[in-house]
């Protein structure tokens, strides 16, 4: 392999002659050989747009330092860090410095090297020109920000709005199916199929709002905080200009932080979004554990409903077909609930005017919103989409429920309708034939006013 030397404030560093990092990212790539989980993409792409707003806005307030050659040049390195091209000049792992400073300065090193080749000379300096007005203290918990709303709203939402879509059509194509309800496990009194899936809608719209309650504290930006939250060599108005720019490049609305000493050393914002995550998480797991406790079967369990038959459940059973999409969906449940631990004792350590625990704050953060969206597409795709009902079944298991003894409750009261129940319970026989042998209803008075349908 090839070297060139690069340099920074500690000495000279042997980097790849492929690739644009620089002295600062080499000595983190060999200080920090942990676990190998690389700093997630969304927050390199969220380093090209800050990046790219920075250089504008402050060529809009000092063109002096911020020339219009210096700025084209960022702005050029910065697309491509944000187009996801150069994601392989971005090598750093999650468990670095917890300031993600070493992850700052790898943007700022290459999105240097990068531009010096769009302007064909020595025009920028990773310091002096690419952190121009800024520190790694607020650039990384605006690329935090900046990765959580993209996710959230572009990747996440679009998925669980198709997702209630799907479960608005199974309604419309179930409103006449009437089925036994469940509660503890046990019969219940009947429930229409579509208001049984309309509960499970509920699970995805719920979570739905939550997050785009969050959404507005993430759209505020530490930028323009600098080292500290004073806004120290950054200036006046750069904080507003930067927030505006990153605004136009996103097409979001994105403000400036109030209080960047809070913006800087807090982290509520992501906790209370995580919060709606883990939420939804926690509806999944409900959700398809529903669906995969109403296919059991399919002749020695409930078999309600039937979910589509993907692929071969077992290596020694022929022709067993198992929930695999509900199995995965719940897998990312436990996921994303885990996660949820992590980002909040990342965020209890904000100690003074930093926290120091951003990247695994983020990393975690982040997975959970991929995670939930894959896991959704898929089983909307895979499993959702597909389900019917089993009609016959279900009429079957409504009318052997004791549980419709209910409806006799007018007309006989709680105590014999209970007492009818055990009846027919102990003796295998009818709702009808119990009511009939206690002396409570004539069988014609039974028919009159026993209608299962009726109670959903």
């Amino acid at each position: 392999m090839k070297y060139r030397v690069e340099r920074d404030s500690m000495g000279e560093m042997q980097v790849p002659a492929d690739r644009y990092w620089g002295a600062q990212t080499q000595r983190s790539l060999q200080n920090f050989k942990i676990g190998g989980d690389v700093m997630p993409r969304e927050i390199t792409h969220a380093f090209g747009i800050l990046k790219k707003a920075a250089a504008i806005a402050n060529h809009r307030i000092q063109p002096g330092r911020m020339t219009e050659e210096k700025l084209k040049a960022i702005c050029a390195a910065s697309d491509e860090v944000a187009s996801g091209q150069l994601d392989d000049h971005f090598p750093l792992v999650v468990w670095q410095t917890g300031s993600g400073t070493q992850s700052n300065m790898n943007a700022n090193e290459v999105i240097a090297n990068r531009g010096n080749e769009f302007a064909g000379k020595k025009l920028l300096h990773p310091n002096d020109d690419v952190n121009m007005s800024q520190s790694s203290n607020d650039t990384f918990p605006t690329a935090m920000h900046i990765a959580a709303v993209l996710g959230i709203e572009d990747d996440l939402m679009p998925v669980m709005e198709a997702f209630i879509e799907t479960l608005k059509r199974l309604e419309a194509e179930n409103a006449d199916v009437v089925k036994s309800g469940r509660t503890h496990l046990q019969d219940a009194t009947p429930i229409r199929f579509s208001q049984e899936i309309r509960g499970w809608r509920g699970l995805v719209e719920t979570p739905l709002e939550m997050l785009k309650l969050a959404l507005p504290p993430l759209r505020r930006l530490a930028l323009g905080g600098t080292a500290v939250g004073t806004g120290l060599n950054a200036p006046a108005g750069f904080d507003i200009e930067v927030a505006k720019a990153v605004s136009e490049l996103t097409g979001k609305p994105f403000t400036t932080a109030e209080n960047k000493f809070h913006a800087l050393t807090g982290k509520d914002e992501l906790v209370f979004a995580h919060g709606a995550l883990k939420a939804l998480a926690a509806n999944l797991m409900k959700l398809a554990n529903d669906v995969r406790w109403l296919a059991s079967g399919p002749r020695c369990g409930l078999g309600e409903i039937r979910i589509p038959e993907n692929e071969p459940g077992s290596s020694i059973m022929p022709g067993k077909v198992n929930p695999t999409q509900c199995e995965a969906l719940t897998m990312v449940a436990v996921q994303v609930m885990a996660n949820d631990v992590a980002v909040g004792m990342a965020a209890s350590q904000g100690n003074f005017e930093l926290n120091v625990f951003m990247p695994v704050l983020i990393y975690n953060f982040l997975k959970s919103v991929r995670l939930l969206a894959d896991g959704m597409r898929s089983f909307d795709a895979n499993c959702l989409s597909g389900l019917t009902a089993n009609r016959e079944k279900m009429r079957r298991n409504l009318y052997d429920s004791l549980m419709l003894v209910t409806a006799l409750n007018p007309y006989i009261g709680y105590d014999n309708a209970a007492k009818t129940a055990k009846l027919a319970y102990k003796e295998g026989i009818s709702l009808k034939g119990a009511c009939v042998k206690l002396g409570f209803l004539t069988p014609e008075r039974f028919d009159a006013v026993f209608h299962p349908e009726e109670m959903a």
